[in-house]
């Protein structure tokens, strides 16, 4: 997955959150991955996001997180590239789905 943060210039503090809190992830692939993510405009969860999470998770059914990351692409009008086939169910997501 690394190959891919280098053209990103946006990320979902919770896809921050996936990246480094993977469990057999080593130190320094940390440090990688955090050096990667500095030159990142790191998303927080707004009021808005958390409303649109909410819907698109009722709506589609989704986990808590993957309706926080689909709401915080959709209401800050951005391309979420990502390798989970399940994000296609979401209509109003702009997606480029990746093959790992």
């Amino acid at each position: 997955m690394l190959p891919f943060l280098m053209n990103m210039k946006s990320l979902s503090i919770i896809s921050e959150i996936e990246l480094r809190g993977y469990y057999q992830l080593s130190e320094e692939e940390d440090k990688i991955i955090k050096s990667l993510l500095n030159d990142l405009n790191i998303i927080s969860v707004s009021f808005q996001i958390k409303e649109l999470a909410i819907k698109l998770k009722r709506k589609y059914k989704l986990k808590t997180l993957d309706s926080i990351i689909a709401a915080t692409a959709i209401q800050q009008k951005l391309t979420l590239l990502t390798a989970d086939k399940h994000f296609n169910k979401i209509d109003e997501l702009d997606l480029i789905l990746i093959e790992l």
